[in-house]
């Protein structure tokens, strides 16, 4: 037992080398039905290769692409049509938000770059009144339910793995060329300090390691 387990999970890694997808592109649908079907201005947290960020632009008047890595940004900007109302900019999520208030802000599996709480304090003061801020991030496994979801997760990845890559014959390109971060808060850490800075803020525990959160300016 002690020498199958790691040989099932280098077999696992060798599957999922072979056949990615974004975890993170599973959960836009869901984000569309958190906001409204029309609305003015929309910005992007972490905006990667901009997938969500031109979704968004079909509902909105303007969108705002924001992430730190400036490879990824000009791929971001030679993947959107010239015509779409959505533009990118590298920069700090912290510091280099463009000025404004938005309609709709998104966050997508870069919350944990960030100090959490400056963070949401930083996206609550950027988004308009009545605005809704929707984020889906990453939790670090601490409770016996957060692992059994993990546990859970390990099969239905293995499906949708290929489902997603059905007919496919080469890996996608990946969407972001940043160096990733494990999550440090756990989701019960992270619902308690959300909830300070965003109170009524609704958050869940999800399937494929993730979390969402959404909220409504007043």
């Amino acid at each position: 037992m002690t020498t199958l387990l790691p040989r099932l999970l280098a077999a696992l890694e060798r599957f999922h080398a072979a056949r990615p997808w974004d975890h993170n592109a599973h959960y836009h649908r869901w984000i569309m039905r958190q906001i409204p079907k029309r609305f003015g201005t929309a910005l992007d947290i972490g905006s990667g290769s901009g997938e969500l960020a031109r979704l968004l632009g079909t509902r909105a008047g303007s969108v705002r692409g924001l992430d730190s890595d400036p490879a990824i940004v000009a791929r971001a900007r030679t993947l959107t049509a010239p015509d779409a109302p959505v533009t990118f900019t590298a920069g700090d999520a912290l510091t280099g938000i463009p000025s404004g208030s938005y309609d709709v802000i998104t966050c997508v599996a870069a919350l944990h770059h960030l100090p959490f709480s400056d963070a949401l304090g930083m996206f609550r003061g950027h988004l308009a009144p009545g605005g809704t801020l929707v984020v889906v991030g990453l939790a670090r496994a601490q409770s016996a339910g957060d692992r059994l979801l993990g546990a859970a997760a390990v099969p239905l990845n293995v499906a949708m793995a290929l489902i997603k890559n059905r007919g496919r014959r080469s890996a996608r390109p990946v969407s972001m060329t940043a160096p990733t971060r494990p999550a440090v808060m756990s989701f019960a850490d992270i619902a308690g300090e959300a909830r300070q800075v965003l109170p009524g803020a609704r958050l869940r525990r999800r399937v494929f390691w993730r979390y969402t959160l959404v909220w409504h300016q007043n």
